[in-house]
């Protein structure tokens, strides 16, 4: 009797499976979708390659009949899935139970091919447990076509918005390859638009005063509110949150010399009495478990987890981890929209909390979530830990400071499922009112507390806050016992000033939460969405901000102006709830795709968009200003080099570094300025006693020595010298400039191989012949001795993630069982790959290679090793009919 196979993703998790299943099992890894649209027409047969849809890899004369084709990177893994078919008598398809799961499960299916009369089944599970796998194994399904659909046309749907307005963007865009997306674009543009109402808002000042009174010698703030009850503007409220200007004119707006006067008649005025005292209850509920936004979102406030690194994590949670004495996987699937717990999981949380707090801490019956989501299905429950009883402290110990993150991601988890079962808080609020009589009139200063009654929810989980100051109200704050009529005594009194500040910049949290909120997106997408728009160049990290490009405000205007339908958010938004209509059987996508492209029922459809503009379109022009001057306009263009400012016939490039909000008219005059005048001179280089001159250009601000006009003439190089990382060179003295013209430093040599100390692209730096480290700051590098950076290099090294420079080490994993040497994962001239010294695998097309495990690592290497020449070739697959 042959054996069963069963595949799924990753081999991790086909290890953790096969630990349940025993020998007469067989479990192997697809690794992720063994078949795609072809990247371009040359990938197609010869007889496809000459129509007009070939780039789109999609038959849109033959009811858009998608072509796919078997990877190159692909082709020994699924040799391998066919021979192991040999020996099986049975087919399991053990694939998660999301769309993208669905498809894996069914490309499998259509690629493989089962012999006749061998058994096919298909499981699903959201936990992978012994009990989960043997339960999924009792109750297999047919595979669901309405989910397979669905994947089908939202993959065909970003091909044809992607191909089909990409290349129109490319007639105007002076050589630069840029590219739209169904989903990015519309993620780039809230970015911007929020950078717009930053460029905007112009701050405003109020002032009020703040008093510390003592109630039987205990302090307590208070702030002033009104004078003769008329209430002082006094926050956020009271200014337009778009332009930051006074919105409630009724209102006493103080300025600075006014809250001074009022401070010079309230310091010797008495009494100060307490004319009012309310209080009242307050109660606080407990936050639901996680689905995927919500953990995307938590983790990055509390442990500044990017969502795509979130992602990762709880993928090998989920998946269970090598060695760590775990049984299964630790987590409950991590792409889901639900909020519902399993009985077992209620039953255990509702026991650990009546064991460590006390039966006060549990509601009488279990608390029930429903998702605000529209169309909540991916999965059919919320992120929790396989079993409650398994503590964060046990998993710490289980898997060692190695996975120091993992433990974190857990905790979090654990925490926010345990509390999700407690009772609410109860607060108590308490509002007290000062009078001070003053020549000025009566002045009403006010103060409030909170205080904790009982704690419920509280004493397990408190979730964090995108907006420091509203954390900061959210926290206890005890007043001392006050009576109406109580006169207190004034320890002291100032004047404060406030500034309103512009909206926030998005995070990875907060774009999530307003991609989740506008119906943008889904759980499998918000974390691929945020690495898109980072890797096209569209925002940069600044600490946790997403600051939009040059690049996202010209995309965001190109939209706007040439496919303003596509561009809406409502549009987006609504296509996702198309796509949830076919994955639930109440819609056809092929019907769709065509509407989508041709147009009809009520529908702008896409090719007429383009084709309107096969007579040309208008390369969009960022409106800066107007010069205070001359009037004319300031405006930004994108050329050849980057983008560059015009202002009549003044011209200036921008810095790639600025950010949009900050390129303002002062700025731009500043840039253009600077130009006219000329290189500056910022000091004398110690070894030449040339000039040190600063050049500004699209790529950013560079310092060298001055040239003679034959040097120049003989293109010689020039004396370049580093600037760090964040200094401004206008702000460096003659003796720092001494100093940075001595770097880089020759320190000796290493095992034969030099060591440098310098400055580069990322900062302070290093290296021991191609081994860089980084150093915190450059002064370090002056008298540092080799011994120095022996023990620096000596360290664990960190690596920035998605580097795929050519021989740059983006990722190391070391000794791996089965390979021949440390395992890396180093950046070609064709992307990324991994190697052990012996062999070399390219990987995967769209794989990040911070999101890839040791174990992929391996199975990469070792499909690599065992391909015959003919994988080196593509297979094309045209989908059958059904």
């Amino acid at each position: 009797m042959g054996k069963k196979l069963v595949i799924v993703e990753s081999p991790a998790k086909a290890r953790t499976i096969k630990g349940f299943l025993g020998p007469d099992y067989e479990v192997l890894a697809s690794i992720g979708h063994i078949r795609d649209l072809a990247e371009n027409k040359k990938e197609l047969p010869a007889e496809h390659q000459k129509k007009w849809w070939a780039d789109y890899s999609v038959d849109m004369e033959n009811d858009f009949e998608p072509i796919y084709i078997v990877p190159d990177e692909k082709r020994a893994q699924v040799t391998k899935l066919r021979a192991a078919m040999k020996d099986a008598d049975s087919l399991v398809l053990a694939t998660d139970e999301d769309r993208e799961g669905e498809s894996i499960s069914w490309h499998l299916l259509e690629v493989l091919k089962p012999k006749k009369g061998m058994t096919v089944q298909r499981i699903a599970f959201h936990e992978i447990t012994k009990d989960a796998i043997r339960k999924a194994l009792d109750s297999p399904r047919q595979i669901d076509q309405d989910l397979v659909r669905a994947q089908e046309a939202r993959r065909v749907l970003d091909r044809l918005f992607g191909y089909g307005i990409s290349p129109v963007i490319w007639r105007i865009s002076k050589g630069k390859r840029l590219s739209v997306g169904r989903v990015q674009t519309p993620a780039v543009k809230l970015v911007v638009e929020r950078e717009i109402q930053r460029r905007n808002f112009q701050s405003s000042e109020y002032w009020d005063l703040k008093a510390t009174l003592l109630a039987a010698k205990t302090p307590f703030e208070a702030t002033l509110q009104a004078v003769e009850d008329r209430r002082l503007v006094s926050g956020k409220d009271d200014f337009d949150p778009a332009t930051g200007q006074l919105k409630n004119k009724d209102k006493l707006h103080l300025d600075g010399p006014g809250a001074n006067r009022l401070l010079e008649e309230v310091k010797d005025a008495r009494p100060w009495t307490v004319t009012d005292v309310e209080s009242h209850p307050e109660q606080r509920k407990p936050y639901p478990p996680f689905m995927t936004s919500t953990l995307q979102q938590e983790a990055n406030r509390k442990l500044g987890f990017a969502a795509e690194r979130t992602m990762r994590i709880a993928q090998d949670l989920y998946e269970g981890i090598t060695g760590s004495g775990f049984e299964g996987g630790l987590i409950t699937y991590m792409r889901t929209d639900s909020l519902n717990l399993s009985e077992l999981a209620v039953r255990q949380s509702r026991e650990w909390i009546e064991g460590e707090y006390g039966k006060e801490y549990l509601p009488a019956k279990p608390n029930r979530y429903t998702s605000k989501v529209n169309n909540a299905q991916e999965a059919h429950e919320a992120i929790r830990p396989t079993d409650v009883t398994r503590t964060p402290e046990m998993v710490r110990r289980g898997l060692g400071d190695k996975y120091s993150d993992h433990v974190k991601l857990y905790e979090l988890i654990w925490k926010r499922t345990v509390a999700s079962q407690m009772k609410p808080a109860e607060l108590e609020i308490t509002t007290v009112r000062i009078d001070v009589p003053t020549s000025a009139g009566r002045l009403t200063f006010g103060a409030s507390g909170k205080a904790i009654k009982f704690a419920g929810f509280l004493r397990a989980y408190v979730e964090g806050s995108d907006d420091a100051e509203s954390a900061l109200e959210d926290q206890e704050k005890l007043l001392p016992e006050l009576k109406v009529g109580q006169e207190l005594d004034p320890k002291s009194v100032d004047a404060v000033q406030h500034i309103t500040k512009p909206p926030a910049r998005y995070t990875d949290a907060s774009l999530v939460r307003a991609l989740e909120e506008r119906g943008i997106g889904r759980p499998s997408t918000y974390a691929a969405i945020l690495k898109t728009i980072a890797d096209r160049g569209y925002v940069r990290k600044q600490r946790r901000e997403l600051v939009p490009t040059m690049l996202a405000f010209y995309i965001t205007e190109f939209m706007n102006d040439e496919f303003e339908p596509l561009a809406d958010l409502g549009f987006t938004a609504k296509m996702d709830d198309d796509l949830d209509e076919i994955a639930n059987g109440k819609r056809d996508w092929k019907r769709y795709l065509k509407e989508f492209y041709y147009g009809g029922d009520g529908v702008v459809g896409l090719k007429p968009l383009v084709d309107q503009k096969e007579s040309g379109v208008m390369a969009p022009t960022m409106h800066v200003g107007t010069h205070p001057e001359t009037g004319e306009s300031i405006d930004a263009r994108l050329g050849p080099r980057g983008f560059y400012l015009v202002c009549g016939e003044s011209t200036a490039s921008v810095p790639e570094d600025i950010a949009p909000a900050d390129l303002n008219v002062a700025k731009a005059l500043e840039l253009m300025a600077q130009k006219a005048r000329g290189p500056q001179t910022l000091g004398i280089h110690p070894k030449t006693g040339r000039n040190l001159i600063l050049i500004v250009s699209p790529k950013g601000t560079f310092v060298k020595a001055e040239q003679t006009e034959e040097e120049v003439a003989a293109k010689a190089k020039p004396d370049w010298v580093s600037v760090p990382p964040n200094t401004d060179p206008l702000t460096l003295t003659q003796e720092d400039w001494d100093q940075l013209c001595e770097l880089p430093r020759n320190l000796g040599e290493l095992d034969g191989e030099p060591v440098v100390a310098g400055i580069g692209r990322y900062g302070p730096y290093v290296a021991k012949g191609k081994d860089y480290r980084n150093v915190e700051n450059w002064r370090q590098l002056l008298n540092m001795s080799l011994n120095d950076a022996a023990a620096l290099v000596a360290q664990p090294k960190t690596t920035r993630a998605g580097n795929s420079s050519k021989g740059a080490v983006i990722r190391e994993f070391g000794d791996l069982e089965g390979a021949a040497g440390p395992v890396k994962i180093l950046g070609g001239w064709y992307g990324p790959y991994v190697t052990d010294g012996k062999t070399n695998a390219s990987l995967p097309k769209g794989t990040d290679p911070a999101t890839l495990g040791p174990d992929e690592a391996l199975a990469l290497l070792a499909a690599r090793r065992d391909a015959p020449p003919t994988a080196r070739k593509s297979r094309t697959v045209k989908r059958k009919k059904k």
